[in-house]
């Protein structure tokens, strides 16, 4: 067993699930019930279809389960992009509300790493909302995936039990799945930003919170800068969705900007803080 498939067995083991690839139909059909309780989305835009989930077994392409003895308690989807051979594009990846806490989403990412590692793909990549702090931690501190692109209402109108008919703003990450980061973080060894070590060196507030919660602009000109976002903006959608809205503006026009302009996000604090090198700013 090498490195990569140990680090997902050690992981499915501790989530007490087995993590495998499945390409029965009985089992298609059951991954795309799992996600349609999960996104609860409009009957004409569902995440997946069942004839599609086959088609793309059948291709060649990504279609993994966590179980929990006979239960489907999680999944995830991916297919080949590009260039041809190198990159895996995680499309979904979803976790049964019964199942949550239990670290399955890691177990999960996991196995799609040694997957693609056995393939001789050096990469694979996905999208994530950047306004939801608990998912910007798990990618970019426990996994070691780094943001590439800002993409500004990159799936349209989505009006799903999730995205709650907010723009679909999405951070493209790339995770490089030999680098020495992503070897550490999938190891149990993840590398976490921390905004206060960051500001106590001269880091600047790019965009921070009011104390009634809402966003405030603040200077891109540093080398390092903090972007805030909501610290629970799922909560925020149902309680404020005008706040909500105001924030997604706000780290479209403070974060995208940095982004668009050559800066790197370089970690994620917890507490809800980008971490962002600006390599066109001054120190």
């Amino acid at each position: 067993m090498n490195d990569q498939e140990s680090a997902h067995v050690t992981a499915a083991t501790a989530a007490g699930v087995v993590v495998r690839d499945v390409t029965e139909m009985a089992e298609l059909e059951a991954v795309y019930r799992l996600f349609d309780g999960i996104w609860r989305p409009s009957p004409d835009n569902p995440p997946v279809t069942t004839a599609m989930l086959r088609a793309l077994s059948k291709a060649g392409n990504y279609v993994s389960g966590a179980y929990d003895g006979p239960a489907l308690v999680g999944a995830c989807v991916g297919f080949l992009g590009a260039p041809a051979g190198r990159v895996l594009h995680s499309h979904v990846a979803g976790v049964a509300s019964s199942a949550l806490g239990r670290h399955v989403g890691f177990a999960l990412k996991l196995h799609q790493r040694a997957w693609a590692m056995d393939r001789g793909m050096g990469e694979v990549e996905w999208t994530f909302d950047p306004l939801v702090a608990r998912n910007a931690h798990f990618n970019i501190t426990k996994l070691g995936a780094l943001p590439a692109e800002y993409l500004a209402n990159f799936y349209g109108d989505m009006t799903d039990g999730i995205n709650g008919g907010d723009d679909t703003d999405r951070i493209l990450l790339r995770w490089d799945l030999g680098s020495a980061a992503v070897v550490d973080a999938c190891a149990g060894r993840p590398r976490p930003g921390d905004a206060e070590a960051e500001r106590s060196r001269g880091a600047v507030v790019a965009l921070g919170r009011s104390p009634h919660g809402a966003p405030v602009p603040g200077s891109l000109e540093g080398g390092t800068l903090l972007v805030a976002v909501p610290r629970d903006v799922e909560a925020l959608r149902a309680a404020d969705p005008g706040a909500a809205k105001e924030w997604r503006v706000a780290v479209r026009e403070v974060l995208g900007a940095a982004l668009a302009g050559g800066a790197r996000v370089t970690g994620f604090d917890r507490a809800g803080w980008y971490v962002v090198t600006n390599g066109e700013g001054t120190s």
